[in-house]
């Protein structure tokens, strides 16, 4: 992470907190997540360097920089057309889109074009954990996801591996709800 530079990925009025340990807002309803969560997220999926990785809600870029860095190739989906540009520009600008590929698409439906994924990493709160997601998960293979109601999520961990699926909880957080997925009361 020290690599990349995270100041490129919030807007110009908002790189004095670029470093701070909270979400940064970067239009549109959305948040940049904060450092610690973007690392632990990260670390959960266990990469190795060889991985295709599917990220939902591509923001910024950040988190997909972040994960270009540690895998073979990331798909970013983000459903906000404008910050998926967004991204795409940072990306471009940072030299991080050599192995990122950023879409704009509903991210609650993964991209089935080129799944499956060896990983799946989703930037956004969830009342459940979308099946089209499972779906597009490698066996082996790994998800993280928070999910829960739409002030507190935990963070989950699932790993596909022989045709089972485990589950645990990282830790408890906090993300803007995933748009686009069915079930938010």
């Amino acid at each position: 992470m020290m690599e990349i530079p995270r100041e490129e990925f919030v807007p110009v009025e908002a790189r004095v907190l670029a470093y701070g340990d909270n979400p940064v807002h970067i239009g549109h309803g959305q948040t940049i997540s904060q450092p610690y969560m973007t690392a632990l997220m990260a670390e959960c999926l266990e990469l190795t360097g060889t991985e295709t990785v599917l990220e939902v809600g591509a923001g910024s870029g950040y988190a997909a920089a972040v994960l270009g860095a540690l895998a073979a190739r990331v798909v970013s989906v983000e459903i906000v057309p404008e910050l998926a540009r967004l991204a795409k520009q940072n990306l471009y600008r940072t030299g991080r889109d050599l192995n990122v590929h950023v879409i704009a698409g509903d991210g609650s439906l993964g991209y089935p074009e080129q799944a499956p994924y060896d990983a799946i990493s989703v930037a956004a709160g969830a009342p459940e954990i979308p099946p089209a997601l499972l779906e597009q998960m490698a066996d082996p293979g790994r998800l993280v996801i928070p999910v829960g109601g739409r002030d507190d999520q935990e963070l989950r961990v699932l790993w596909r591996r022989g045709g089972r699926t485990e589950a645990r909880v990282a830790t408890y957080c906090r993300f803007v709800p995933l748009r686009g997925g069915e079930g938010w009361e």
